[in-house]
């Protein structure tokens, strides 16, 4: 066995089990150490996988809606109104120098209601215009299309969702009265149905209506540059808080000219309902991995022992022949060592294989309704199933380290008379 050290060929030998009927009790308990780390192994890794598979999906469709992060009014008229903002090509250029920002979009909320001949439901009309980013909405849909909005032209078409078309028993190609109350009374316009989508996101599906952005300034008798709110896309979700924070420096506090002043939130402060619940399952996924990881440390504990108890003659030898505790504990270590890289490498193809099978076929489903979303999802997010390995073998690796102290206290003439 050149190049091999003495430890490395007697743990290699153990491993094995080469000597058939003398490892008759260590074998069962080597395959249930090993069955106990890939087990930890794969569950952890598909545990991550599906928790950042899930809060990328909520979160994409959340911002879907309403952007990154959204420069509002905090101002309120004499009728307890919300007062517009001022979208003018001077606050946008402000916007837009701000690092990792990508995009900015203004648009118009009105709260209004769709009639029926047999039933009517109140809803959120949101108007957009022709730089509006709808790609998220031609994601979703799932009949006609989504509406081109052109500049300072109404469109006369609305795109709604499955939700509110099943209520209102809508089709594509329905013409719909909506009715708006506004400071100056009641107003009518005529909408078709020019696209439905579906989310699966009940608090937007619910309520959301995309029309175009200059019928709702013409229903509220707003000017052009006048809006709801300034939406933000940047290129990075990770960064929101960061450039939440630059845009605050530059935008909270601004006073327009009609005695506005403005302030910018991001998703998570406009939504913190659904980004708490989100921030409940990061605490799931460390108590799943810490119990993974007791799992996995306790079957290689176990293991670990019972091979030590069965090579106890041994141990007695090697110590009557003049090995050290040291070397001793390096044969175990060296056993233990090989026993959790193979169930760490095989518990990563395990996971990885199921996770990509999940992630191109949806084999396992969800209740949309409870969910928001119709299939389990999976993100694979390799620097961090990396981290997670290189943990998973440290903690077991130490581990081992301290159960291998054991034969420490063993004294070579009682262990060589052990039955």
């Amino acid at each position: 066995m050149r190049g091999m050290s003495l430890s490395s060929f007697i743990a290699s030998h153990i491993y094995t089990g080469s000597d058939g009927e003398q490892h008759r009790i260590s074998r069962p308990a080597i395959r249930i150490a090993l069955l106990g780390i890939i087990i930890g192994t794969a569950v952890m890794i598909l545990s991550i996988a599906v928790i950042m598979g899930f809060k990328q999906q909520i979160t994409e469709k959340i911002t879907g809606f309403g952007a990154h992060i959204q420069v509002i009014s905090l101002t309120r008229d004499a009728n307890n109104q919300v007062m517009p903002i001022l979208t003018t090509d001077s606050l946008k250029k402000v916007i837009m120098q701000t690092p990792l920002v990508t995009h900015v979009q203004p648009y118009v909320q009105t709260m209004g209601m769709i009639k029926t001949d047999e039933d009517f439901l109140g809803l959120q009309f949101k108007g957009v215009d022709e730089d509006y980013d709808t790609l998220f909405f031609h994601s979703n849909l799932v009949e006609g299309s989504v509406p081109t909005f052109t500049k300072g032209e109404a469109s006369n078409q609305i795109l709604i969702s499955r939700n509110i078309a099943g209520k209102l028993g809508l089709s594509l190609g329905d013409k719909v009265y909506a009715y708006f109350v506004t400071p100056s009374g009641m107003r009518a316009r005529r909408f078709t149905v020019g696209g439905i989508y579906q989310t699966n996101l009940s608090e937007y599906d619910r309520t959301t209506v995309v029309t175009d952005i200059y019928t709702m300034r013409k229903i509220q008798k707003w000017t052009e540059e006048q809006s709801t709110a300034f939406e933000i896309e940047i290129s990075d979700f990770e960064q929101l808080e960061h450039v939440t924070e630059m845009l605050v420096e530059k935008v909270n506090h601004r006073v327009d000219r009609d005695g506005c002043t403005y302030g910018a939130y991001s998703i998570k402060e406009l939504a913190p309902n659904i980004f708490s619940w989100l921030g409940v399952l990061d605490m799931n996924v460390i108590i799943i991995l810490v119990l993974m990881i007791l799992v996995a440390t306790v079957t290689i504990m176990s293991g670990l022992l019972i091979i030590m108890l069965e090579q106890v003659n041994m141990i007695g030898l090697l110590k009557a022949l003049g090995a050290t505790n040291g070397e001793v504990r390096r044969i175990f270590a060296n056993f233990g060592l090989r026993l959790i890289l193979k169930g760490i490498l095989i518990g990563n193809v395990v996971a990885l294989v199921l996770a990509t099978v999940q992630h191109y076929f949806h084999l396992v489903s969800l209740d949309a309704e409870t969910y928001y979303i119709s299939f389990v999802p999976v993100r694979f997010h390799w620097p961090f199933f990396i981290l997670l390995d290189v943990a998973a073998l440290l903690i077991t690796a130490l581990v081992v380290f301290g159960s291998t102290h054991l034969v420490s206290v063993s004294k070579p003439a009682q262990t060589l008379r052990f039955e």
